[in-house]
C-alpha cells in the first residue's frame, strides 16, 4: 500500500511540474510526512530528490518541445544557489514542529495566491499560445551597452531568485510558484517559456540545497523516495506534453483546489503541535 501511495502521489507531483512548470513540489513534503511516514526533516530532504529529478526530466522534455530558454534558466538558477545554501543550513537548526508549521503557512499562502491569480488575472496569465521566441541578445542576459537600462529588471531577478533559493533550501520546495511569476514579470517571458524555463531553475536550486544537506540530520527512507521520484519523473514527461494541448487555466484551477485542501490538512496537523 505504501508503494501504491508513492506511485499515485508521485504522478500528481510530476504532472503538475511538467504541465504547469511548478507547484508539484509543494505536495512532496506533505506526501512524505502524512502518507509515507517520514519526519519533517526527512521529508524536506527527500522532497529535494523528488523535485530536482522530476524537474530535470521535465526540463529535458520541455526543451525538446522548444519551451525552454536554457541560458536564462541557468543564469537565474545560479543566482538562486546562494539562497539555497543558506536555507539548507538554517533548516538544520529549526525544530521539526516549527518546520512543518512554516511549511503549512507557506502552502496556505501559495494556495491563496494561486486562487487570487486565477480569479483576478486568469485571462492575462494565460497569454498567447503562439509567440515569437525571444533572442539571446536580450539585455538581461548579455553585456551589451543597453544592459544598464535593465538594472531594475536585474534587481527583481536577484531578489526573487534569492527568495526561491531560500525556500528551496529551508523547506525542500522547488519554488516554481515563485519562479514562473518572476520569469513572467521580471524577464517578460510568455507563459509557455516561463513554465519550461522554471524547470531548469528548480533543478539547479534543488541540487544545491541537497548537496548542502548531505550528511546533516537523519536521512529519509531512500526506497520510498526513489519510488516517488520515479513515478513523478515519468508523469512529468506526460505533463510537459499536456502543456502544449491543454487549457492551463483549468489545470491551474484544479491544482489550486488540491493545494488548498492539502494546506488545510497540513495546518490542522502542524499548528496543534506548537501549542
Amino acid at each position: 500500500m505504501t508503494l501504491v501511495l508513492a506511485v499515485v502521489a508521485g504522478a500528481l507531483i510530476g504532472l503538475s511540474l511538467g504541465a504547469l512548470g511548478g507547484g508539484g513540489s509543494i505536495l512532496a513534503v506533505p506526501v512524505l510526512v502524512y502518507l509515507l511516514d517520514q519526519s519533517p526533516a526527512q521529508a524536506t530532504t527527500g522532497s529535494l530528490v523528488v523535485v530536482g529529478t522530476t524537474a530535470l526530466i521535465g526540463a529535458i522534455a520541455a526543451r525538446r518541445s522548444g519551451n525552454v530558454l536554457l541560458a536564462r534558466g541557468v543564469a537565474f538558477g545560479i543566482v538562486a544557489i546562494g539562497g539555497a545554501v543558506l536555507g539548507a543550513k538554517a533548516s538544520a537548526h529549526v525544530d521539526e514542529d516549527v518546520l512543518l508549521a512554516a511549511f503549512a503557512a507557506l502552502m496556505l499562502l501559495v494556495g491563496a495566491l494561486m486562487a487570487w491569480r486565477l480569479l483576478r488575472h486568469g485571462n492575462a496569465a494565460a497569454g498567447p499560445t503562439h509567440v515569437a521566441r525571444p533572442t539571446l541578445d536580450d539585455p538581461i542576459i548579455s553585456f551589451s551597452p543597453t544592459f544598464a537600462c535593465a538594472c531594475p529588471r536585474a534587481l527583481k531577478v536577484l531578489v526573487t531568485a534569492t527568495a526561491v533559493g531560500l525556500l528551496t533550501g529551508f523547506l525542500g520546495v522547488g519554488g516554481g510558484f515563485l519562479v514562473v511569476p518572476a520569469l513572467l514579470v521580471a524577464i517578460a517571458l510568455p507563459l509557455p517559456y516561463a513554465a519550461g524555463t522554471s524547470l531548469v531553475v528548480i533543478t539547479i536550486t534543488s541540487a544545491a540545497a541537497l548537496a548542502t544537506r548531505a550528511g546533516v540530520g537523519s536521512a529519509p527512507d531512500w526506497g520510498v523516495v526513489l519510488v516517488l521520484t520515479l513515478a513523478s519523473a515519468l508523469a512529468a514527461v506526460a505533463g510537459a506534453r499536456i502543456a502544449d494541448r491543454a487549457d492551463t487555466r483549468r489545470l491551474s484551477g484544479a491544482f489550486t483546489v488540491l493545494v488548498l485542501t492539502v494546506a488545510g490538512y497540513t495546518a490542522s496537523q502542524a499548528l496543534p503541535a506548537l501549542s
